[in-house]
């Protein structure tokens, strides 16, 4: 029986982190009937440096307590938690659902179910979970602000606001929630409370608002100052990835600019701006299921949900306070503006002093002042290009230009072609472009003659090479 108990375990471990973790140290009772005694004291010394994470060492107790018992409640559920830990989403889902086969009302079982369906892009199941979980007890304040995203990724930016709203009144502190928040409102169009709603963060340098506030100007159509904070606040390497997604982010559906923003999950190029029919027809029963519901609290207090309904009640709209106090300057000239307002005062002068104002001094004419060295030229600035296409060999990508060129036709025809590695791969570029507006402009035209392409900005110092 211990042996099957083992054997149970081990069939967890065919996701590719616990294979990993085998190398890690992790599994190795699983192995040990396969592996002869000096092989296992090899690999027990070399696993021994370097030291698994502490979230990887977390993940490794919980497969231990699985071997013993395959079907304990808390031995899954951890389990579940600490693959999350690390970004094993698959796996995570693996756990909570045995966890939900032994008690699928279980409130931890149901967020953990819940939440991992969040974060692997999963609105659609994520939300009953949620629902399941705060039936069964676990605090609104741990629920909601996910529940909340899970409403944004269904394009039900409605009920989100209502949500995170109610989030933030239970925990002002929550400046997930509050960033979340921001972001629902320029998808909904909604510029000044999208400011509003980021100004508090903004004012305390919060590095995540700035992300946010990047996305959410691009979903509002300010492509140019959102790539101005994404150069600004992000390492080179990564804003020049980031940038061209920008220019997209109008283009996308409202649940989609939601997972752009939030989860950093792009669609393919062929899904970009079309609605995916299975969560806009959930999302609209959604929204018919809170019609039939009465809003607001009854008489009394809050009573409790019903037994067996297996729902929470739906979050009542709550329009976000609006602070009263007078706002504090945003900026250095601002705090120090009024200052001006009154002329000094002039000096006083006691009887018989001399006022040295009326003397004048013959002074020597100061020196020209130097003319300014111009700085030199950076020998690869930033520019403006339209990405074409992508390849591993420089040498095949010839051959896609001549192609993609025929195609273009005289959109293409007073550009050549230019390449720069990008990770593994390198781009192939058409260009420079005079502005991003006239790059953006290439780009919906090549697209009306079938070639997909985006807006790119090379990076100061990025070495751009002709196609040879």
């Amino acid at each position: 029986m211990v042996r099957n108990r083992a054997r149970d375990a081990c069939v967890t471990l065919r996701f590719p982190v616990f294979r990993s973790l085998l190398l890690a140290g992790a599994g190795l009772a699983c192995l040990a009937p396969a592996i002869p005694a000096h092989a296992q004291e090899v690999i027990s010394r070399e696993v021994v440096q370097p030291l698994p994470s502490e979230e990887v060492q977390r993940l490794n107790r919980a497969l231990v307590a699985l071997a013993k018992a395959p079907r304990d409640l808390d031995a899954l559920v951890e389990a579940g938690t600490a693959a999350m830990g690390v970004e094993d989403l698959e796996a995570a889902v693996g756990f909570f659902g045995r966890a939900a086969e032994i008690d699928p009302n279980n409130p931890r079982v149901a967020l953990g179910l819940g939440t991992v369906y969040l974060r692997s892009g999963r609105p659609a199941e994520a939300i009953p979970q949620f629902d399941r979980a705060r039936a069964a007890g676990v605090p609104a304040r741990e629920v909601l602000s996910n529940q909340a995203l899970a409403f944004d990724l269904i394009g039900d930016q409605t009920s989100a606001q209502a949500a995170y709203a109610r989030a933030l009144e239970l925990d002002p502190a929550n400046d997930e929630a509050r960033r979340r928040l921001a972001v629902s409102q320029a998808i909904s169009g909604n510029r000044a409370r999208f400011e509003e709603a980021l100004r508090p963060l903004l004012d305390k340098r919060d590095t995540a608002a700035f992300r946010a506030r990047a996305f959410g100007l691009a979903i509002l159509g300010d492509q140019e100052r959102a790539a101005a904070i994404v150069e600004q606040v992000m390492p080179r390497d990564l804003s020049s990835r980031v940038v061209p997604y920008l220019a997209y982010m109008p283009r996308l559906t409202a649940a989609q600019q939601a997972a752009a923003a939030n989860l950093g999950i792009f669609p393919r190029a062929a899904d970009i701006g079309r609605e995916d029919p299975r969560l806009a027809r959930f999302a609209a029963e959604e929204r018919a299921a809170d019609r039939l519901a009465p809003a607001g609290e009854p008489l009394g207090g809050p009573a409790p949900a019903p037994a067996g309904t297996g729902a929470a009640p739906r979050p009542a709209v709550i329009a976000p306070a609006t602070p009263q106090s007078q706002p504090q300057p945003q900026r250095v000239a601002d705090a120090f503006s009024d200052l001006g307002a009154a002329p000094p005062p002039g000096p006083k002068v006691g009887a018989g002093a001399v006022d040295l104002s009326r003397i004048t001094v013959k002074r020597e004419a100061p020196p020209p002042p130097p003319k300014p060295k111009e700085p030199p030229k950076p020998v690869n600035p930033s520019r403006v290009w339209v990405q074409v296409a992508t390849g591993k060999k420089v040498d095949a990508l010839g051959y896609d230009w001549r192609r993609i060129s025929r195609k273009g036709g005289d959109l293409l025809a007073k550009f050549k072609a230019y390449t720069t590695p990008w990770g593994e791969a390198n781009r192939l570029l058409a260009g420079p472009v005079e502005s991003r507006e006239k790059a953006q402009a290439l780009v919906g035209e090549l697209k009306a003659k079938g070639l997909d392409s985006f807006l790119y900005v090379s990076p100061e110092g990025e070495e751009i090479q002709p196609l040879k």
